[in-house]
């Protein structure tokens, strides 16, 4: 095992991270999931060789902390002793359902294989850096529209697969789209396009003249330019040449010089660059044979061994044959007849498990905290408990609330608005994310949810007809939102 990684690279399970509790190993089942079995006996092995501590991020991976330098190897060697086969190296990913979801246009997982071969081929994964990925999504209940990407492949329900560059489905630069086997290659082609940049290069930096040494020029019927560009601002139809592939097939879908670059940079955090609003992963799904997956959200992503280990325990009781991870935080249990997903949802409900999709808890990110983590100046947990009970109003879905426990900010959204970061032990700073005047509030780590439970208050109070709780932040502005504090204490 190599020695423990700098933070801004992806951990993995054999190269591990330092954080403020030990070392964090992240990994991704290759098929997809893993049996009930091997769910429990996996929530073993994080409770003998780390703290305990299992989350899943918003990407959909597995994550085991509090591990140190000899248990990290043991943990290593449990894994493949259970039997789960994980990804490794350049990430190509799918949906949660993937070749499962009834809903699903086109089944993903040839592309994926045919991607990954390429790619090794290729001998990209040494060429590339270590935060680059590929998306294929085969449409369906579960969509990837907010998980970000470097190339992003999406089934069509008019056939063929389009191809985008750069960040989340909203962001991303859309090139066209093409059929499957040519949709491969151009996928590779981009690749090969983003390693010889650098090993620091993203697809965002893969710009439209950069892109149109790739592509001809033809013309583009204005009909299907996208309708949103990167600065999400409207595109107006133009008669400016466009790029269409030079592989046959191809239909053209961006226009040059009508796109505008593409602005900011994917988050550099533990894993970053995800919106974290868009298809919940709580509920139910249907599958192409008939059962069903039942979708729990873990709350603020985390959970004890011992809990997992008792919902494997359940899931494996009420037929479920294999467990998936998910975007946005959650668990699935796939496989369940249809009537037996009331019981699993009622046996999660009562492990602590998020079973509504509309629970305010998912619409807050909050890292390990104190005392889980020795960086930690506050207990995160317990803050973000308090706040989705107080004040449940202002998490309207319009952003995501950030409970970091220290400057670093581990968990940090990219859909974020207001934060609450801890900065000396037991203190903590409210702050409006993008604001200069955005410090709105200092209080003790116990005062913490009050002051946001008065800031929900306010919006009850003040907010226009339809405003969001994140129009009303932006509007109000944090010099404002502090002196009314200062008047309600």
């Amino acid at each position: 095992m190599n020695a423990p990684m700098r933070r801004g690279a992806c951990p993995s399970l054999s190269r591990p991270m330092q954080t403020g509790d030990g070392l964090l190993v992240r990994l991704r089942p290759l098929a997809g999931g893993i049996s009930p079995d091997q769910l429990g006996r996996l929530a073993d092995a994080a409770g003998r060789y780390g703290n305990g501590i299992l989350e899943v991020t918003r990407r959909g991976n597995l994550q085991i902390r509090g591990l140190t330098a000899e248990s990290a190897i043991e943990f290593a060697d449990a894994v493949g002793a259970i039997g789960i086969d994980v990804m490794n190296g350049v990430p190509v990913e799918t949906g949660p359902l993937a070749g499962l979801d009834a809903r699903e246009i086109a089944d993903p997982l040839p592309l994926v294989r045919a991607i990954r071969d390429g790619i090794e081929k290729a001998g990209l994964a040494s060429r590339l850096g270590p935060k680059v990925s590929v998306v294929v999504h085969g449409g369906g209940a579960l969509a990837m529209d907010d998980v970000a990407a470097d190339v992003r492949l999406e089934a069509r329900r008019e056939g063929g697969w389009s191809l985008s560059v750069g960040g989340t489905a909203r962001e991303a630069i859309h090139l066209g789209r093409a059929n499957e086997g040519e949709a491969v290659k151009i996928a590779i082609s981009l690749l090969k396009a983003i390693a010889a940049k650098g090993i620091r290069a993203r697809g965002r930096d893969l710009n439209p003249e950069h892109l149109g040494k790739m592509f001809q020029c033809s013309t583009l019927p204005p009909s299907v330019l996208p309708d949103i560009s990167p600065t999400r601002g409207e595109i107006e139809p133009s008669p400016t040449p466009c790029l269409t592939s030079s592989v046959s097939g191809v239909e053209p879908r961006i226009a040059a010089g009508v796109i505008s670059p593409l602005v900011g940079e994917m988050s550099g955090r533990t894993e970053g660059g995800n919106v974290e609003r868009g298809h919940s992963p709580v509920g139910r799904f249907g599958l192409n044979d008939g059962n069903m997956a039942l979708g729990m959200g873990l709350p603020f992503g985390q959970a004890h061994a011992d809990t997992l280990k008792a919902f494997a325990e359940k899931a494996a009781a009420y037929g479920a044959s294999e467990i998936r991870f998910a975007p946005g935080r959650a668990l699935l249990a796939v496989g369940l007849a249809p009537n037996q997903c009331g019981a699993l949802k009622d046996a999660a409900l009562a492990l602590g498990f998020v079973v509504d999709p509309a629970d305010p808890r998912l619409l807050i990110a909050a890292c390990a905290g104190s005392p889980a983590c020795a960086s930690a100046f506050i207990d995160t947990k317990n803050i973000a408990a308090n706040i989705a009970h107080s004040a449940a109003d202002l998490l309207d879905g319009s952003f995501i609330l950030h409970v970091s426990g220290c400057p670093k900010g581990c968990a940090r959204p990219a859909a974020l608005a207001l934060s609450l970061t801890g900065i000396a032990p037991g203190k903590c700073e409210m702050l409006l994310d993008g604001h200069d005047d955005g410090a709105i509030a200092q209080a003790g780590g116990g005062d913490a949810a009050a002051f946001v439970a008065e800031l929900a208050l306010l919006f009850r109070q003040r907010r226009r007809k339809g405003e969001t709780a994140r129009a009303f932040l932006d509007r109000s502005g944090g010099a404002a939102l502090a002196s009314a504090l200062r008047k309600e204490n």
